[in-house]
């Protein structure tokens, strides 16, 4: 079954039937948050979730009958940043190959630092000592950064670190580090970074460098990720489908990880 992690994704279906993916050998692992009225999001965001009932209830025909109306801004709870979110040349939501969408991913647990101090970026360093333990990360990977910060959604004061409205100054929380974000597109050719946060960038910062630097070389960030600690440190299949916004610069999205039912042990505990 390992053929599956050695192969691009897009080649899938057009292996003989006899090697097709069994589902039954995989765990799916749901690592997003519901879309609901306790959806976070940024301080400063002119609206949030907002879900009106068109129909629910029995037609006059004797029949149920269930509609609604969704509307939301393109980033918060769990979500997509698409490049052109930081980078006026960077692909638009609905651009983002679908090779960067489905991706084998590793996962880094720095759940105990982060625990220490809410303000804890990844660094060159848990990078080396994470490939000391597993391997070089693999270009066209996914990074998903486990800081444990998911056990508070979705109390906004804790997982913020300040819930004051229209004001996006005092938020603190864990995320990914310049440096280490650098050695991940720069060196590794890492497609996408995720985390268990409100952001790729840590609560503290006000010029977004993380953003920056992947959004220049056209790395899909994803926000808000939750689960991550039921996932081994190796082996995942991550699949990233944002709603297909057209022009758009992110997206709700519905990010989940197939893994092999045995062989893994979890990267760490929330």
């Amino acid at each position: 079954m390992l053929l599956r992690y050695l192969l691009p994704a897009a080649c899938w279906f057009s292996i003989a039937p006899t090697l097709a993916l069994n589902l039954d050998d995989y765990e799916l692992v749901d690592l997003s948050h519901p879309f609901n009225e306790e959806t976070l999001y940024w301080p400063t965001s002119p609206s949030h979730f907002d879900k009106t009932t068109l129909a629910n209830g029995p037609t006059a025909g004797g029949w149920f009958y269930s509609a609604f109306s969704v509307c939301m801004p393109e980033h918060g709870g769990t979500h997509l940043d698409a490049p052109r979110h930081f980078s006026a040349q960077g692909d638009t939501t609905a651009a983002i190959p679908l090779q960067r969408l489905v991706t084998p991913a590793v996962v880094i647990d720095v759940s105990d630092k982060a625990s220490a101090n809410r303000d804890y970026r990844l660094t060159v360093a848990d990078i080396t000592a994470f490939e000391t333990a597993h391997g070089p990360i693999p270009a066209g990977s996914a990074v998903l950064l486990h800081t444990g910060w998911s056990r508070f959604w979705p109390d906004a004061k804790t997982y913020l670190g300040d819930n004051t409205p229209g004001d996006a100054s005092k938020l603190r929380f864990p995320s990914f580090g310049e440096a280490a974000v650098k050695r991940l597109v720069e060196e590794r050719g890492v497609v996408s970074l995720g985390v268990d946060t409100a952001s790729i960038d840590y609560g503290r910062s006000t010029d977004f460098m993380v953003h920056r630097i992947a959004a220049a070389n056209n790395v899909v960030g994803l926000e808000n990720l939750t689960g991550l600690a039921t996932l081994p440190a190796t082996g995942v299949l991550l699949f990233a489908l944002p709603i297909k916004i057209e022009g758009g610069s992110g997206g709700p999205a519905r990010v989940i990880a197939l893994l092999p039912k045995s062989g893994f042990e979890p990267s760490g505990q929330e």
